[in-house]
């Protein structure tokens, strides 16, 4: 692609850096600049409609042009356009969303500390950790359990605590203090013949052995996303999380929930943890909290937690901790007006009866010679893309296949992400049937064209099949 210097792309080109962005490749070939957003979907600057099948990153929760949110941001504007909570300072916005979001969260969890981002919510998490157990006279006590195929974020700890290898490659990832354990996927991990209860077993027998060797009293936490997202859509066994969370509490390990992607209705129930049975000691939310629409994170702690802190930055003389925009005035009316919407259309009940027919559909492509697994949950799935089914052989990475269907879905007007192994699906929870029909018909023939590119090139063998739409 060849574009004008004063183009928007060529504009482009010359002065943004992207994320998760190849950007020698960028050079050439430019962006997509998204103009519009109606709905489910949104336009390019030529006027192509795609189906936003990622709601954005998994958090355009109620589509890109719902009107109660713009005129929540309009009228917080002309009242109070910023300030901050800094110093004992507070604003309407702010409280009333905490309030909001207190009557809504798992029981136990009592105070609410607000940031602009997924990566800052879990990263102040870590923090706060470490803060209380210095409070209450556990200065070992201090290192994280997260888990491979973990994503909690990109700032230096979050993306510590991630556990994907991209995040660390010459970029000095992980800093010290993070512990690493097993990601709780059957098909990816389970060993010949292992059932899911005994690869469970397993799971939970190497955890309580890590903290073991490890010593108890020098770990602090363990943080787990609901169902992992950019690490591949795995959904745990539903037992997992109850054994897991038995062993944390015999060694006195807090649970640190991340339902950055999970919270708000996006795995049939208002959080992650209600899904998988966890009783979080500190939760953290962002995307949907607001449905993206503007920058806002929340790390929610246990009232325990609360007033151990409370009581040492009163000994210490402050909580020396915080970001400009954390509870921004704008940002929390649009997050206030969001969970008005969710209750008032009842968007949880919704989820539940589209959801299944999500991974009806999804599981339709289960027979794809490309696809060695389907999985998701209410409206967040995924398929696992092989190059032979019977062994589970992975494509290469540096092939490319998943980059391939990822823009023949583009090409077909529908929005998806590809990992190298899987193709992502999470679009807004307001989508309806025909439009996850819509979806999945353009992932279906994204696939047979990953498949056909996949035999031109030797890496699989046969004739595209077809697949079920």
């Amino acid at each position: 692609m060849t574009s004008h210097p004063n183009s928007l792309a060529g504009r482009d080109i010359a002065s943004v850096i992207h994320p998760y962005t190849n950007l020698e490749q960028h050079k050439i070939v430019g962006p997509t600049v998204i103009a519009k957003g109606e709905g489910v979907y949104v336009y390019d600057d030529s006027g192509k409609r795609y189906l936003e099948g990622m709601a954005g990153l998994w958090s355009t929760s109620l589509g890109f042009s719902e009107k109660r949110l713009v005129e929540a941001a309009m009228r917080q504007m002309e009242k109070l356009p910023t300030y901050h909570i800094f110093n004992g300072r507070s604003t309407e916005p702010t409280i009333e969303l905490a309030e909001a979001l207190l009557k809504i969260v798992p029981k136990g969890l009592g105070k609410v500390l607000f940031a602009n981002s997924g990566s800052e919510a879990n990263d102040q998490a870590a923090k706060i950790v470490w803060y209380y157990n210095n409070a209450i006279g556990r200065p070992r006590k201090k290192k994280i359990i997260s888990r491979v195929r973990a994503y909690h974020g990109i700032t230096v700890f979050a993306g510590s605590m991630t556990g994907l290898q991209p995040n660390h490659t010459d970029f000095d990832l992980p800093v010290g203090g993070v512990l690493r354990t097993d990601c709780p996927s059957h098909y990816l991990y389970g060993l010949p013949g292992e059932s899911e209860q005994a690869f469970v077993d397993r799971l939970v027998g190497n955890l309580e052995q890590l903290i073991i060797r490890e010593g108890p009293d020098t770990i602090a936490a363990f943080i787990a996303e609901p169902v992992n997202g950019a690490g591949g859509v795995i959904v745990p066994p539903l037992d997992y999380f109850p054994r897991v969370q038995e062993v944390l509490r015999r060694y006195d390990i807090l649970f640190i929930a991340d339902e950055v992607i999970c919270g708000f209705g996006r795995t049939g129930k208002m959080f992650g943890c209600e899904t998988f049975g966890i009783e979080p000691d500190i939760m953290t939310v962002a995307k949907a909290l607001s449905s993206a629409y503007l920058p806002i994170s929340a790390t929610i702690i246990s009232d325990e937690i609360a007033d151990a802190i409370s009581r040492h930055s009163g000994k210490l003389g402050n909580f020396a901790h915080g970001f400009t925009y954390a509870g921004h005035p704008v940002s929390a009316a649009v997050a206030v007006e969001t969970l008005k919407i969710y209750a008032e259309r009842d968007i949880v009940g919704e989820v539940g009866k589209v959801g299944p027919y999500l991974q009806q559909k999804l599981q339709g492509l289960a027979d794809h010679p490309l696809v060695g697994e389907t999985r998701g949950v209410g409206l967040i799935g995924a398929v696992h893309i092989v190059a032979d089914k019977a062994n589970r052989t992975p494509l290469p990475p540096a092939a490319g296949i998943g980059a391939l269907i990822q823009q023949r879905a583009m090409d077909r007007g529908v929005v998806l992400r590809a990992a190298p192994d899987a193709i992502f699906i999470c679009p807004p929870l307001i989508i309806t049937k025909p439009q996850i029909d819509e979806l999945v018909g353009a992932l279906s023939g994204a696939l047979d064209d990953g498949y056909q590119e996949a035999v031109r090139r030797g890496l699989v063998g046969g004739a595209v099949q077809g697949a079920a739409s």
